[in-house]
């Protein structure tokens, strides 16, 4: 079909347009949510060939894309689809921002699979974050003296994260243990230092269990996964990841029951992590905070915190040295 050469025109103006809006996005970035209920979530939005996309990270979970990204005038419309374990509907979910310089006021509401409001729109709000410097020159950056994250003996320094859980979290044979007993009326607890802190590198050795699943969350904001993931593909979500972000350039498990070591480096936004003696993430920028973080704010010293919810797990051997600026 031979189009009109005002059909020409008409394309070639929105065509313009597109890229134009594309460039005076004010939503185009990366943002720190604080979403309903006070949790940490994340957004991040680009455009490519002329056309917005996106990805979110509410709460818990992993950062996924997003059903679909479009503005509407000054307002952003981001839409995602939640489906249970067979591909299937459960809710969709719309979520309507205006930004106003580097804060965003945000909307969220959902809809069942026929189309009905579930509950209320609620409100909440993001906050820009700035880009990633550039990576930093690990031979130069100076740490300080050792500090033993565990003694050996107690829980003296750690704490659960929330009051009113269970705690499977003892020091056994000088080892840190944690032990989950699945039962409906059991919700097992995470564990945290008192201490916070901002840039360090920390080491520690960890023994997985039959399926465990664990994590230590850096500042308690970075989850880098521990897992029981010996002889299975690289994974964003398997041993020495950083969750659902980072994926390990090379695999370095251990089998179960094994010692493992990992040596864990965060400075400036960029991470290191090697695992049994082999580097699989190499000073590479993190791009916002992973599900369960306390906080999305990246620029407040936290604790180190141990995942400890899901399954058995062992630590032993932590030693941080903090960055001396």
């Amino acid at each position: 079909m031979l189009l009109s050469y005002r059909s020409l025109s008409v394309a070639a103006v929105f065509s313009l347009s597109s890229l134009l809006s594309a460039a005076d996005n004010p939503f185009i970035g990366r943002w720190a949510l604080t979403i309903p209920g006070g949790g940490a979530g994340w957004l991040g939005v680009e455009s490519k060939d002329g056309a917005l996309t996106s990805s979110v990270l509410w709460g818990g979970g992993s950062v996924v894309p997003t059903t679909s990204t479009k503005l509407d005038g000054d307002t952003l419309i981001v839409t995602r689809e939640q489906k249970n374990k067979e591909g299937k509907l459960n809710a969709t979910e719309t979520i309507t921002a205006k930004a106003d310089g580097d804060v965003l006021k945000l909307t969220t509401a959902k809809k069942n699979a026929a189309g009905k409001d579930m509950g209320q729109p609620q409100e909440f709000t993001g906050k820009r974050i700035p880009a990633v410097p550039a990576a930093p020159d690990l031979s130069k950056v100076k740490f300080g003296e050792p500090i033993q994250l565990l003694n050996g003996k107690d829980l003296t320094g750690w704490r659960l994260l929330k009051e009113g859980v269970d705690n499977g979290w003892s020091v056994v044979d000088g080892i840190l243990q944690n032990r989950v007993v699945k039962a409906k009326d059991k919700h097992f607890g995470n564990l945290r230092t008192d201490a916070e802190f901002e840039d360090f590198n920390l080491k520690t050795e960890v023994r997985t269990q039959e399926g465990s699943n664990s994590g230590i969350y850096l500042r308690g904001i970075y989850e880098v996964q521990v897992m029981e993931s010996f002889g299975q593909p690289l994974d964003s979500h398997h041993m020495g990841a950083l969750y659902s972000r980072i994926t390990p350039s090379v695999a370095a498990e251990k089998p179960i029951g094994e010692w493992q070591t990992l040596d864990i480096t965060l400075v400036d936004r960029h991470l290191t992590v090697i695992l049994n003696g082999k580097t699989i993430i190499d000073n590479a920028p993190v791009l916002g905070c992973t599900g369960g973080a306390m906080s999305s704010d990246e620029f407040k010293p936290g604790p180190i915190y141990l995942q400890g919810d899901h399954t058995n797990v062992d630590y032993r051997n932590m030693v941080l040295r903090p960055v001396v600026k």
